[in-house]
């Protein structure tokens, strides 16, 4: 039975970890970009107050052979990106399984991922992958396309922590009880990134539980 997998990945060598780890940017994978091992070719979505850091980074990032912008707005840049020879990837093996990368975020150690595979042997010879070549690799969640719990809607961990320090601090109310400039110093990111976490959080929530229900 197909199944969704999110996972925490971490290496130094894995796509744009340098820049992410040296700068306050949200990055994050665009959708069905993400698994085409043909042209060589990556969009991400970047999100930040500080675009000419985040540039410089990607200029000294030795995972990226070149780099492109191909849209922009005042906090947040779509960039095309080609990685270095070296660089490490899960996309191209995933697709080689027959599977499908879901959704990847930068985070501070790594990446948070979540993929669509075809079943458990799959999800176990993506281990034996990632082991064999110093992939770090933990799993968060298991789901199957059937579940529709709150618990498999497929959030990754800044997602949902994110969302909660929001929720438990009343971000969502009215009038606001915290603003995201508060909610950024408690997670320790900046505000833009607090709030791309909780609009695609969200937009998870939404497309799990009451789009499908519907």
């Amino acid at each position: 039975m197909s199944l969704i997998a999110a996972l925490e990945i971490d290496h130094p060598d894995l796509a744009l970890t340098p820049s992410i780890r040296s700068t306050d940017a949200s990055v994050q994978v665009v959708s069905h970009t993400a698994t085409d091992p043909e042209t060589g070719m990556f969009f991400f979505l970047v999100e930040t107050d500080d675009f000419p850091a985040f540039e410089a980074a990607l200029e000294r990032d030795h995972t990226v052979e070149a780099s492109l912008l191909v849209a922009e707005a005042a906090t947040t840049r779509i960039y095309r990106l080609r990685h270095a020879p070296d660089t490490k990837l899960i996309s191209p093996i995933t697709t080689e399984m027959g599977g499908l990368m879901l959704e990847a975020e930068g985070t501070d150690t790594g990446w948070s991922v979540r993929v669509q595979l075809p079943d458990r042997e799959a999800l176990g010879d993506l281990w034996e992958y990632c082991d064999r070549v110093g992939i770090e690799f933990h799993i968060d969640h298991i789901y199957s396309l059937d579940d529709v719990s709150v618990d498999g809607v497929g959030l990754t961990d800044a997602q949902r922590d994110a969302l909660l320090a929001a929720y438990e601090a009343g971000y969502f109310e009215e009038p606001r009880g915290t603003s995201l400039e508060e909610l950024a110093s408690e997670l320790d990111i900046s505000p833009t990134a607090v709030g791309g976490r909780i609009r695609r959080g969200t937009s998870r929530l939404v497309e799990r539980t009451l789009i499908e229900e519907s």
